[in-house]
């Protein structure tokens, strides 16, 4: 189906990219929307492009590069409906493993494929509030121009349930926003601790490497090399210094 339309309207028609839009002329009216596309249980993108004329709806294929009668006004808003409810069907899906990971993340169960998931829901929902976003616009636009002519019922019922995969992916973000802070705090305490662990070490041989560094100097002078009871004596210095730091480890320890 061919009709004459402006040169750099046809260009925004086929751009497989175009963001949601929605341009009006004298004859005829074009609507973009680019909304998420479930496939596989992935999300990708899909640019929609339709031309509204005498009340009559004609999606663009372009594969085809042509128009293609779609119907009424009521066939666009089952075309577009079941698309959302695609979309809030995926969205309530990442709601409910986000659920899941936070209840592991409160109960301390930490796994290694934590950021990898994360990265991922925060990829696809990024995505999809991003797209609502700027197809509720465009919608709204066009529900205005055309509210006389269409099902406004039916179709402000379809703008609510745009609004609400807006809102739930964007309330999706933020939750994951927040998991991810609390996770940063459990790796910094995790790490803390681990360090503690080290500076204690560190602090119990430190007396340790002290009198073995200072016996160990190949000088002449040093005390009790010619004493047949050095080591000994050694020994008992070594633990001079050594029992004053472990008590004052344990009592650090006890604190925490």
């Amino acid at each position: 189906m061919k009709f004459k339309i402006n040169r750099y309207l046809t260009d925004d028609i086929e751009n497989r990219d175009h963001p949601s839009d929605f341009e009006r002329t004298d004859e005829y009216s074009i609507f973009i929307l680019r909304l998420p596309y479930i496939k596989k249980d992935t999300v990708d993108t899909v640019s929609y492009a339709f031309l509204i004329k005498d009340n009559e709806v004609y999606g663009y294929s372009r594969d085809r590069k042509e128009f293609y009668r779609l119907g009424t006004f009521q066939d666009l808003h089952t075309f577009l409906d079941t698309r959302v409810d695609k979309i809030l069907a995926k969205i309530s899906k990442l709601n409910m493993q986000i659920a899941k990971m936070e209840d592991k993340l409160y109960e301390g169960d930490i796994d290694k494929s934590f950021v990898n998931r994360w990265l991922y829901y925060k990829k696809e929902l990024a995505l999809i509030e991003r797209l609502m976003e700027h197809s509720l616009i465009a919608f709204e636009r066009f529900i205005k121009y055309y509210k006389n002519k269409l099902d406004e019922l039916a179709f402000k019922d379809l703008l609510e349930h745009m609004v609400r995969a807006f809102r739930l992916s964007k309330n999706a973000n933020e939750k994951l926003d927040y998991l991810y802070s609390f996770y940063r705090a459990k790796m910094d305490e995790k790490m803390n601790n681990i360090m503690f662990i080290l500076t204690i070490i560190s602090a119990v041989f430190l007396p340790l490497t002290l009198v073995t560094g200072f016996f160990g100097m190949n000088t002449g002078g040093l005390p009790l090399t010619e004493d047949a009871n050095g080591t000994l004596k050694v020994t008992l210095l070594f633990l001079a210094f050594e029992v004053p730091f472990v008590a004052l480890i344990w009592k650090i320890m006890k604190r925490k």
